[in-house]
């Protein structure tokens, strides 16, 4: 089962638990409305968790950050603007450094190599066999597979393949 598809069900269930509480508060007591916050905070929580919205968050803020640290040990701008970091300016593709969310919740290029386990320059007839050959290793049905990790490697190949 899909864990993201169970967290948006699990928020929907907490969504209904909210609007429950909150008509009931209107209609019996007032107090109902301070029960119903936290199940509206866990509802906005897994809900972005599920979407991918958080992790996208999240990654923004750990690269500006990391790039106030460059810029503040004073280091030299890179070729992506002041603070850019290797990763960040590598990463940039022809939008300028913008990305959509779609794209942010997979790896990164040199992620999806690794992953498996090519060099940077290998040939699309090279990304193929290793994704098959991958794939039969770490199938769910096969010996010793993993779903997780199948998963990630069908990420991988689908980011090479854009």
């Amino acid at each position: 089962m899909d864990r993201d598809r169970l967290v948006l069900g699990l928020a929907a269930v907490f969504a209904g638990v909210t609007t429950v509480l909150v008509v009931l508060a209107f209609v019996r007591q007032l107090f109902l409305l301070f029960l119903a916050l936290p199940f509206a905070a866990t509802t906005y929580i897994m809900w972005s968790h599920a979407t991918g919205r958080l992790a996208a968050r999240t990654r923004r803020r750990a690269r500006r950050a990391s790039g106030a640290r460059t810029a503040r040990a004073g280091s030299n701008p890179g070729p992506g603007g002041f603070g850019a970091t290797a990763r960040g300016a590598a990463g940039r593709g022809a939008t300028g450094g913008r990305t959509d969310t779609a794209a942010e919740t997979g790896p990164t290029r040199r992620e999806a190599y690794e992953r498996l386990d090519l060099d940077p320059d290998a040939a699309d007839d090279e990304v193929r066999r290793a994704y098959r050959a991958k794939v039969k290793e770490v199938h769910p049905d096969t010996e010793g597979g993993d779903e997780e990790r199948f998963k990630r490697v069908n990420r991988a190949y689908e980011r090479l393949q854009d």
